[in-house]
């Protein structure tokens, strides 16, 4: 009966409430999707940082994704624009060894996802090797802002070769290949991968010889972002037997970073593409090595934890990204919205007949309390004023508005008051004339009126 009667009464304020939430709820769904366009900091046009951020657009397009490529001078801006929450960008390419934690409480990583080579060109006359090499002589060391910049300074000042060279260049990796090859410059440290145009033209031209870092192994203990990385004699072409002899080279890992605050559903995309573009074998990796869960300079996201602990989340198997990410959505917001709602509906009844009880059982506490007086007092003066209360008690009772459920609780009570009433009239009668009622029959009377009461 109260289910009944909630349902009637109140269908408005249901209907009302239940679209509130709904609204909220779809409200919610909306605003935690993940956004369609994303910005990605790269090297420089035509640099190896580029053309993995080009495949990465187009993977991401086949799911409905604008990535949004951002040229820049290499990984230190690359960090410095990811950084910056003006500057838009979310994802960016970062060269190993460049920051940490501390400074960049911003940014997490998804993974390590290639080896970056750092290559010693020098012209095919000079003498010596490694960095000893370059004692007087005019150097590129990469441009301002570049990882290769960076890492070739570092090395230098370790080796005790800093002061040694005669001149340090901020060419671009292009401009420096060019001018070594013109016999412009006597050297290049340059930080590219081996499969760039750059590379397979400078290792095959008899004009440069590539050098070996006689001390890598002490590279790699001194700076633990760096790895040992060996080309092998005659990999460039077999023919010429180019290089000539296996070359040591130390290797620092790019890493894919993004901001924290960059949606997770985009981080398990990201990392899927990672594996399209990275997993590949290449001549210092093995099939599946990358992307990989490594930490270089920075912690890796939880999201990338789960990743490489479980694939991909189990819905993105089947669905579309954008249809996996909003029954996503939909389950995480639906959960605790269930939770809620569902003790709310199962109570709501019972409180609504509470409340609906709560106001015939109000006028029946002050009719008790009316038949209480009129056994202490009696009824002589008070008579008047006993049966202006019962009055004022009936004509509330009458003003009730109830649910059709609970009329007949309304009547049971309007019958209580007309009895007590009757009583009332039969102590004044008595009062009056000398005769008065039989005792047994007010005895009868009063347990009656008070068994009808209790009842309630």
């Amino acid at each position: 009966m109260a289910v009944k009667g909630f349902s009637r009464a109140r269908w408005f304020l249901m209907s009302l409430a239940v679209a509130a939430v709904m609204a909220g709820a779809a409200f919610m769904v909306w605003y935690t999707l993940p956004p369609r366009v994303i910005t990605m900091a790269t090297g420089a046009e035509g640099g190896a940082y580029f053309e993995v951020g080009k495949r990465y657009r187009d993977l991401l397009a086949r799911d409905g994704i604008t990535l949004r490529l951002v040229p820049t001078s290499g990984a230190l801006e690359n960090l410095k624009l990811l950084r910056d929450p003006q500057s838009g960008v979310s994802v960016a390419l970062l060269q190993g060894g460049i920051t940490d934690e501390r400074s960049s409480p911003e940014a997490e990583a998804l993974g390590t996802v290639f080896y970056e080579p750092l290559w010693l060109f020098l012209r095919s006359e000079l003498r010596g090797r490694g960095l000893d090499a370059l004692r007087g002589k005019k150097v590129s060391v990469g441009p301002e802002g570049s990882g290769t910049r960076a890492v070739a300074l570092e090395l230098l000042k370790r080796s005790g070769m800093a002061d040694a060279v005669g001149e340090l260049l901020p060419l671009t990796t292009q401009v420096a290949s060019e001018k070594l090859l013109a016999g412009e410059i006597d050297a290049a440290i340059l930080l590219v991968a081996f499969d760039s145009p750059v590379i397979a033209r400078l290792i095959t031209d008899e004009r440069v010889t590539v050098s070996s870092f006689p001390n890598a192994d002490a590279y790699v203990a001194l700076f633990p972002f760096l790895s040992k990385v060996i080309v092998p004699e005659g990999v460039a072409d077999l023919a010429r037997n180019r290089p000539s002899s296996d070359v040591a080279l130390v290797a620092p890992k790019a890493s894919l970073a993004v901001r924290k605050d960059l949606h997770s559903a985009l981080k398990f995309l990201l990392l899927q593409t990672a594996v399209q573009v990275h997993s590949a074998p290449g001549i210092f990796n093995h099939a599946g090595q990358f992307p990989a869960a490594e930490m270089t300079d920075l912690p890796l996201a939880a999201d990338a934890l789960q990743f490489y602990k479980s694939g991909r989340p189990i819905l993105q198997n089947y669905l579309p990204f954008w249809a996996a990410s909003l029954i996503g959505r939909l389950v995480i917001v639906a959960i605790p919205l269930l939770g809620v709602l569902y003790p709310l509906v199962r109570i709501a009844p019972a409180l609504y007949g509470w409340a609906m009880r709560s106001k015939i059982t109000r006028l029946y506490g002050e009719l008790r309390l009316l038949e209480d007086e009129m056994e202490r007092t009696g009824v002589n003066r008070n008579d008047l004023q006993l049966a202006a209360q019962l009055d004022r008690l009936e004509q509330q009772a009458n003003h009730i508005k109830l649910p059709p459920g609970f009329v007949s609780q309304l009547y049971i009570l309007r019958d209580h008051i007309a009895l007590v009433r009757t009583r009332l009239e039969a102590l004044g009668r008595a009062t009056t004339h000398p005769r008065r009622l039989h005792p047994s029959d007010d005895d009868d009377e009063n347990r009656t009126s008070k068994t009808m009461l209790a009842a309630r």
